[in-house]
């Protein structure tokens, strides 16, 4: 049996803890399996209505739903949380254990610079931060269009590293690569997680890609005791 639950294995303080659900969870736009998870976090999660781009919120002080893609908090058992199927979940931790954050991270929004901004919104100096990118499409995966690869390199040519072209005007993109390469610019430099492809791996993952259907996973992040 698939295990229901990943924890990152990464060198975060104690303190900081962290889940992201498999398939085998269930859906996390069901109520049922949402009150599953309660009862593997300290708190209700702050759920976010993810729209693909760059805002950032406080946890603590949002209200349910709020349109943004990522959190973050310095609050003991407030949880951070996104939902995802294909796109990747990045778990930021500061190594003294002080904030932790999360970002809804698919190519628009590592595009728009999600990483970015909620890098900056912790508050962290530079070298002082962990990262922990969890399930995605892998790059072995995810071919996309030239408007996509362009959207990318037109912003940054170093981008360019992250696809591979397969037919005439479409490429494999790699998120993993392009998030290492985000969180580098931004002080980033021990990033752990990584090599999972959801797209290819339909007993452990949801895919979008793969089913389009509207299945999700959840990933999660606080702070305990």
């Amino acid at each position: 049996m698939q295990s229901e639950l990943i924890v990152p294995q990464w060198p975060a303080p104690a303190r900081v803890r962290g889940v992201v659900t498999t398939r085998a969870f269930g859906d996390m736009k069901s109520e049922e399996a949402r009150m599953r998870l309660r009862r593997h976090v300290p708190a209700e999660p702050k759920w976010l209505k993810q729209v693909h781009g760059a805002g950032v919120v406080e946890a603590a002080g949002a209200l349910a739903w709020t349109a943004a893609d990522a959190s973050y908090t310095r609050e003991e058992k407030t949880v951070c949380a996104v939902l995802v199927a294909d796109c990747m979940p990045v778990l930021l931790a500061h190594d003294s254990g002080e904030v932790v954050a999360i970002a809804h991270a698919g190519w628009r929004g590592l595009c728009a610079g999600v990483i970015e901004a909620t890098v900056s919104a912790m508050g962290a100096p530079d070298g002082r931060v962990l990262a922990w990118l969890g399930p995605a499409i892998g790059p072995s995966d995810y071919e996309v269009g030239e408007e996509v690869r362009s959207a990318f390199v037109d912003r940054d040519p170093d981008a360019a590293a992250a696809f591979r072209p397969t037919r005439r005007g479409h490429w494999l993109l790699d998120l993993y690569a392009v998030a290492r390469q985000r969180l580098a610019a931004q002080g980033v430099t021990r990033v752990f997680g990584g090599g999972f492809s959801t797209a290819s791996d339909p007993a452990r993952f949801y895919s979008y890609r793969r089913e389009k259907a509207g299945e999700r996973m959840a990933a999660a992040i606080w702070l305990g005791q």
